[in-house]
């Protein structure tokens, strides 16, 4: 009963008691909530310290604390060495910072670098600064990426400065690093900054070029040579020398694909390729050493002469640093030396073993029958008649199912890009190229009957004006003999051809220094297929292309009724 009537007079409350005890619950709790909110704040919170923050956090407390105090915020604040120099990080920020000088006192060592009278220190990281900035808003960046910059150096004039750098060509796919050096001229800025008002072309600082040691090139020992100071720069990251082979035990232990020269010597350097990578691949899926013959014979359709000519060096046309890092290979006369030392001395010792050689006499042998063979060296010889000669026979029928050519490890020959890169660095990369077939093809009117009207200069200029604007950088590459057949370009465009840039392999250059080093000091020819190889590569890099047999003649590349 009474517990029954205790729950009747709880229930008889009047709601204003109700109301004001559940408005007392929420305000204790929000009061509970808030002075729980205020402790963690106060526990968690550090207040900055002044004497902890840099010098412009501190000018700037400073002055909001006391509206008239002469730490002034603005640009008459002359910037000192702290402001230009991050503070290293292992400093010490305890230590109280150091009175400001007076404004009337003698001027820093930073705010004399200011002075835009004084002397031009190329060396100031700022002039590289304002040539960065100055580089990537120019029209070539869009051909080269920048790799790398030097310190500048001191030009010519008090307010010239030369800078070098590495790139590389977007066009290019190889790794390939070149260098650039040129002269800028520059003015004091606001803010203790420089602008760059003029730029010198392509290797036109010629201060910042140099002299760089570099591993001598050779065909077989180490060669001194001595430069005069007038001579250009070697490329010091050509390494094309020769690899040893180490000791008998080692050699014994390597397998080795050597081939004799065939029929493709003397051929077409298409036919050599060919033929050369064929023996390459089957070196590689053998798991062997290929021991190839640097020395090659240019064909007579590349040389004035009109005569095959024997004895050109394969580093004259090709890389061989890329094809050692991308295969494995060994020159064809250091081997055969050390192999014929290393057999007289096993016959000289008691019970020596000399050196195991399995003999191919035909390319009818094939890859797969060769692949569980143990010799040391594997001997394919091509003494038949042509075509049976040809060593890109090893690769034809089912070898071609297995044996793979690696035309990734061929690149040309970096000292001929290195005249490309040239080239297109006179033009600052911003042209246009026109391939111009003449020669043999245009006088053949039975295959070609329209090659020659075609590519007349009047012709030429009628098709190039609708495709090419007036008084650009027009590259023509072309086999045509004559240097005065393209004069009627000349007054639309600013045409340019191989033979304008003949310094690049004369005698005083680094290509020829480069090749005659290579060639036992005797001086090397600049061929036709090396003009060929400068051409192609100058066009791939253009602006804007035009082919012959695609934009220029209605005749087909190989001849009527072959496109």
């Amino acid at each position: 009963m009474k517990e029954t009537g205790g729950t009747a007079a709880a229930a008889e409350l009047p709601v204003g008691q109700k109301l004001i005890k559940v408005i007392s619950n929420v305000c204790f709790t929000a009061f509970v909530f808030s002075v729980l909110v205020f402790t963690v704040i106060a526990v968690t919170y550090q207040p900055p310290d002044p004497w902890l923050q840099s010098s412009a956090a501190l000018t700037k407390n400073l002055a909001a604390t006391l509206p008239n105090a002469t730490f002034a915020t603005d640009e008459s604040l002359l910037p000192t060495g702290e402001d230009l120099v991050p503070l290293p990080p292992n400093a010490s920020l305890l230590s109280p910072p150091a009175a400001a000088p007076p404004v009337a006192s003698a001027p820093t060592a930073a705010a004399a670098t200011c002075d835009p009278d004084a002397p031009l220190n190329c060396s100031d990281p700022r002039v590289l600064t304002a040539i960065r900035r100055f580089n990537s808003r120019v029209s070539f960046r869009r051909s080269i990426i920048f790799l790398g910059y030097e310190i500048p150096v001191a030009g010519s004039k008090p307010d010239e400065c030369d800078a070098a750098w590495r790139f590389r060509n977007r066009k290019e796919k190889s790794w390939r690093r070149y260098r650039d050096y040129r002269r800028f001229r520059l003015t004091p800025a606001d803010n203790c900054t420089f602008e760059v008002v003029s730029v010198g072309k392509f290797r036109s600082g010629t201060n910042a070029a140099l002299p760089r040691t570099r591993p001598p090139s050779s065909s077989s020992t180490t060669t001194t040579t001595t430069r005069s100071p007038a001579v250009q720069i070697s490329d010091s990251e050509i390494n094309d020398t020769i690899p040893t082979l180490g000791s008998e035990s080692d050699f014994r232990k390597g397998r080795y694909l050597y081939y004799t020269r065939g029929g493709d010597y003397c051929k077409g350097m298409n036919q050599y390729l060919w033929s050369f990578l064929c023996g390459l691949g089957e070196a590689q899926f053998l798991n062997r050493t290929f021991i190839m013959d640097l020395s090659i014979c240019l064909a007579a359709t590349y040389n004035p002469s009109g005569r095959d000519e024997e004895g050109k060096d394969f580093r004259f046309y090709f890389d061989f640093e890329h094809l050692k890092e991308s295969a494995s290979v060994v020159e064809e006369e250091a081997f055969l030396r050390q192999w014929r030392w290393w057999d007289r001395a096993a016959a000289r010792k008691k019970g020596g073993s000399r050196i195991s050689v399995r003999k191919v006499p035909t390319y009818k042998v094939t890859p797969m029958q060769l692949k569980k063979d143990r010799s040391t060296v594997i001997w394919r010889q091509f003494d038949g008649p042509e075509p049976e000669n040809y060593w890109y026979r090893v690769c034809e029928g089912r070898a071609a199912k297995y044996v793979q050519r690696p035309w990734h490890a061929i690149w040309k020959s970096k000292r001929l890009t290195n005249i490309v890169t040239e080239i297109a660095g006179k033009m600052d990369w911003d042209y246009d190229a026109i391939h111009v077939v003449r020669g043999a093809k245009a006088q053949n009117k039975q295959l070609w009957p329209n090659l020659d009207a075609d590519t007349s200069p009047d012709v030429l200029v009628k098709k190039l004006v609708k495709v090419i604007k007036t008084m650009r950088n027009l590259y023509i590459a072309t086999n045509e003999p004559f240097y005065n057949y393209f004069d009627k370009l000349r007054s639309h465009f600013k045409v340019h051809l191989l033979d304008d840039y003949k310094e690049m392999w004369g005698n005083k250059s680094e290509w020829y220094n480069e090749t005659m080093a290579l060639n036992a000091g005797r001086p090397v020819e600049f061929d036709g297929y090396m003009r060929v190889a400068v051409d192609t590569e100058v066009l791939y890099r253009a602006k804007t292309r035009v082919e012959t047999f695609n934009n220029l003649t209605r005749d087909c590349k190989d001849g009527i009724n072959t496109c």
